[in-house]
């Protein structure tokens, strides 16, 4: 008895969200029982017919228990319960994608980065319009991420916020100029800024893709101390050495703290802040082989995993609710209709 009970319980949890309100359903009846009509001991009026009004109001009362305009009083109550009560219906099962990701990328913005050795379609471009090409193509594909985006030069600086708002992050990146952080290269600096940014995110989650092209020449932190910081808040460093085999130079002469050319890009140290925080390292000295960097970025870092299938509930409280109306509106007339 009691696991028929149980179960005819957990069919009423499944067809109904508050289904402790069609305990309601007996309310006018037990009321009716409880709390029978008054009558006074003297009446206040005799006539002569007072005998057929007796007739006439007990008729009444018969009718409202029974047929008529009670049943129809009846019903509207008991519809209106189950309205109350929420009857859902299953929809069909769906499979939403698990959440993606918290990646924050950080662009590197020094006067290196002006070096025009990098070809675009054909065109020869500098390093940070390939990059911005590159970065942008990216984002179009990494749809259910909080992607954020900072840059650096001499200084860090937070340019958007993690959001799914991608196509902000793209207008960011599109205004982004070499020299707007500065002309030097603070590495360490965006790492911390990353982690800093990513910290209050879900963990396991928090991911930097970071792309130089030069060596950490400013800045308080070093790279290899905000790796440490990295690696204590569970964010993955993704780095990218970026640039050609040349360096930046002018009348022949080497641009001091410009971090241009292959000969001056720190792979070391990169290497050892990816290796140090579950990262990758990579190097790219033109634009096909940083596009191939980013789509490999992109299976390291999955954004949709099938999730656990569930199936919706649909509300179908509107037609009980309309139901009860429609039957109180009848109960109205046909009371009427018996007073003509």
């Amino acid at each position: 008895m009691s696991e028929t009970l149980a179960q005819a319980l957990q069919y009423a949890r499944e067809l109904f969200a508050w289904p402790w309100w069609l305990l309601a359903l007996p309310l006018p009846w037990l009321v009716r029982w409880w709390l029978p009509p008054l009558r006074s001991g003297s009446a206040a009026l005799k006539v002569p017919y007072g005998e057929r009004l007796d007739a006439v109001a007990a008729a009444g009362g018969r009718s409202l228990r029974g047929g008529g305009a009670g049943v129809l009083a009846w019903a509207a109550w008991a519809l209106l319960c189950v309205a109350a009560a929420r009857p859902q219906q299953l929809g069909e099962a769906m499979q939403p994608p698990q959440v993606g990701r918290d990646l924050m990328l950080a662009l590197d913005l020094s006067g290196s980065m002006r070096e025009p050795d990098m070809e675009l379609g054909g065109q020869p471009v500098d390093r940070l319009t390939a990059a911005k090409a590159v970065l942008s193509d990216f984002l179009e594909r990494r749809v259910g991420d909080r992607v954020g985006l900072l840059v650096f030069g001499r200084r860090a600086y937070a340019l958007a916020p993690l959001t799914l708002d991608r196509a902000t992050v793209r207008d960011q990146l599109a205004d982004s100029v070499v020299g707007l952080a500065g002309q030097e290269t603070a590495i360490g600096d965006a790492i911390a800024l990353a982690v800093k940014r990513l910290r209050a995110q879900p963990a396991e989650q928090r991911v930097l893709i970071l792309l130089t092209d030069g060596v950490n020449t400013a800045g308080a932190i070093e790279p290899k101390k905000a790796a440490e910081l990295a690696q204590a808040e569970q964010v993955r460093v993704h780095t990218v050495a970026f640039g050609g085999d040349g360096s930046l130079s002018l009348f022949g002469i080497k641009l001091p703290g410009s971090g241009g050319g292959g000969d001056d890009i720190d792979e070391t140290t990169l290497r050892a802040v990816a290796q140090a925080t579950g990262g990758r390292f990579f190097r790219a000295r033109d634009t096909a082989q940083l596009a191939g960097i980013y789509a490999e970025i992109d299976r390291l870092e999955p954004i949709q995993r099938p999730g656990q299938a569930v199936r919706p509930r649909i509300e179908r409280y509107a037609w009980p609710l309309a139901g009860a109306l429609a039957l109180a509106l009848l109960a109205f007339a046909w009371q009427g209709r018996r007073r003509a």
